[in-house]
């Protein structure tokens, strides 16, 4: 008969220690994920984490803002019908420290920059083209995240589709 190495609350001692220290090792490799904004229509709500955001805490590159306003694929969609009410929130993160936001809309500004975290349009129609043709399809929604300078520091993307 052989005796055990280690008594049992020994055993459970190591292997709870051992779990704790793998959980540490795998949070400690994942990004902090970035703050949520949110878009609602009507009682649909559809919410992102930033899509564009630059490395090491820098501005973000005019060519890449562009590209993150108007062609990103896989941004979060939700339906929008003409008249209907449009929502727009961010969480307090994204406005801390003198931060603000700005809603663009098909990579054209709708909003001036703002420290507030909520906006809401009444019976907006952004799909309106002033006699100019057909409404398109969809239009691609951002928020974007400006510093104390102006200068963009993240883009979260959503966009529009028409009903």
């Amino acid at each position: 008969m052989t005796a055990p190495l280690f008594p049992g609350r020994a055993r459970r001692s190591v292997a709870a220690l051992g779990a704790v220290s793998a959980g540490l090792l795998l949070l400690s490799a994942c990004d902090k994920p970035t703050p949520l904004a949110t878009v609602t229509v009507g009682s649909s709500s559809v919410s992102s984490e930033a899509d564009c955001r630059p490395e090491g805490g820098k501005d973000l590159a005019m060519d890449r803002l562009q590209e993150c306003l108007t062609g990103l694929k896989d941004a979060k969609t939700i339906d929008y019908a003409r008249g209907d009410t449009l929502r727009l929130g961010v969480e307090p993160e994204i406005v801390e420290d003198g931060k603000k936001w700005q809603a663009v809309l098909d990579g054209q500004p709708i909003t001036e920059p703002s420290a507030n975290t909520y906006r809401s349009f009444q019976g907006a129609d952004v799909f309106a083209t002033g006699g100019q043709g057909e409404a398109p399809a969809s239009k691609m929604l951002g928020f974007v995240q400006v510093g104390e300078d102006g200068k963009p520091l993240a883009v979260w993307s959503f966009k529009l589709k028409l009903k």
